[in-house]
């Protein structure tokens, strides 16, 4: 009898322990929300055989299966529907396989069109793809299949067999209570908006030499800049509108620097302020917005419609690099805006970039604030309710995450919901949306206030 067959007759009384590093299943909870993972199933206990994987996980709910190799591969996927052996096709958009790359958890959603698994008495598969614990050994079998746009060499570096195999049942962290005491206040009144609206209508710059504050938007690619204008559009507005090009491609939509003035309402004047967006931040040097572009577009020097150049930065033209741009010209807020699903993905490339940007943006005493988008898909309970936001003990643990992993103040750190799918506007969500322009109003006026006085002991 071979050795794992002895380990598995193990009484299944035996106090199971999880082989899932600390650090991965923080990663892996990140991914799917605010959840618990309770170890079902480990083979090196329960056996590799199906009968024994469906005893334990047949009718749990979501489950995550994660795989571990001699090569030292974490791996594996996830899937919301139950196991059952029904016998049918699954179709299931929110499954996904997954593999570590050193610190990151490298993830591949189920391609369009396919069915996420087979849910029969085999064991556990994932699109007919990968099958986990094949024909009752410790191996991984991949069949080659179209399900999921996967390299066997990057997700399990190509070796089979493994050393465990463990499922978790996936459930919803305790959802808080309602009359639990908000960690911030907000008015989520009509009233409320009306009268964050009526503020940034009034708002005048402190300097009468600046008619309109300018906030520049930075982020990496698909975070939600655009979107935000978009949605600050939009409520101003009355309707939807879709001004800025937005979306979710791997690749940044926004390829020039462009400035949004928001007008209030159809024929109305300008509101008292521009926001500025940009290139996506990308890990990768010689890929999205150049670190040198910024500090070109923070000074002043950077034209609308400037188109950015991949491989080079940008270069003013002899006149206007003889003379220093004016106060209005400048960057007043800088505002990084940050996925609330993606903080603990975040790779340490992007974050250096980052904080490269931030030594950048200190040294010119620019105000900066965080803008923590998606807070609904990070949180099933702000998903249901977006009221529920700041008695969420998991999006403030995100809030604190950004604000240590950007070295911001907690109280800089904004979560908000932008319009994204939505065909009509919404009380909760405009307040989150005006509240957050507001606070970069207050933070420019600081800014502002600081010029004013240097202008003063200059004189």
């Amino acid at each position: 009898m071979q050795r794992w067959q002895k380990q598995a007759r193990k009484s299944t009384m035996e106090s199971l322990t999880s082989n899932l590093a600390e650090e991965k299943r923080k990663q892996l909870c990140a991914l799917l929300g605010d959840v618990d993972l309770t170890l079902l199933y480990k083979a090196s206990v329960h056996g590799y055989q199906t009968s024994a994987f469906h005893q334990r996980c047949d009718r749990q709910g979501p489950t995550l299966l994660v795989a571990y190799n001699r090569s030292g591969y974490v791996f594996g996927g996830y899937t919301s529907v139950d196991y059952s052996q029904s016998g049918q096709y699954i179709t299931d958009d929110e499954t996904f396989i997954f593999s570590f790359q050193v610190k990151i958890a490298l993830c591949v959603k189920v391609n369009s069109g396919h069915y996420a698994r087979i849910d029969d008495a085999g064991g556990p598969n994932f699109g007919q793809q990968l099958y986990f614990c094949y024909n009752n050994q410790p191996v991984v079998y991949n069949t080659g299949g179209n399900a999921f746009t996967v390299n066997a060499a990057t997700m399990y570096g190509n070796d089979t067999q493994l050393t465990e195999c463990e499922v978790y049942k996936v459930k919803q962290a305790s959802q808080v209570s309602t009359e639990q005491k908000p960690w911030r206040n907000v008015l989520w009144t009509a009233e409320r908006r009306e009268e964050l609206m009526e503020m940034i209508r009034n708002y005048k710059p402190l300097m009468t030499s600046v008619s309109r504050v300018r906030i520049l938007m930075i982020g990496p690619v698909g975070a939600g800049k655009s979107s935000f204008f978009n949605s600050i559009n939009s409520i101003f507005m009355g309707r939807m509108t879709n001004k800025a090009m937005s979306g979710s491609a791997g690749t940044s939509l926004t390829t020039q620097f462009r400035t949004y003035p928001v007008k209030d309402g159809r024929g109305g004047k300008p509101l008292p302020f521009v926001l500025c967006d940009t290139m996506g931040l990308e890990e990768q040097s010689g890929a999205g917005l150049d670190i040198e572009d910024i500090s070109s577009i923070l000074q002043g020097h950077v034209p609308d419609r400037y188109k950015f150049n991949p491989v080079g930065s940008f270069q003013p033209d002899d006149q206007k690099a003889s003379r220093p741009a004016s106060l209005q010209e400048k960057i007043h807020c800088v505002v990084y805006v940050i996925d609330a699903t993606k903080i603990s993905l975040m790779s340490d490339k992007l974050e250096e970039k980052l904080a490269s940007i931030r030594r950048k943006i200190n040294s010119l005493g620019i105000a900066q604030i965080v803008l923590m988008t998606k807070v609904d898909e990070a949180c099933p309970l702000v998903e249901k309710d977006l009221q529920s936001l700041y008695v969420s003990a998991y999006i403030k643990s995100k809030v604190q995450e950004v604000s240590s992993r950007l070295g911001v103040p907690v109280s800089c750190v904004l979560p908000v919901k932008n319009y994204s799918q939505e065909l009509e506007l919404e009380l909760n969500c405009d307040v989150l949306l005006l509240s957050a322009l507001q606070q970069m109003l207050n933070f420019a006026e600081d800014y502002l206030d600081d010029s004013c006085q240097m202008e003063e002991n200059v004189f």
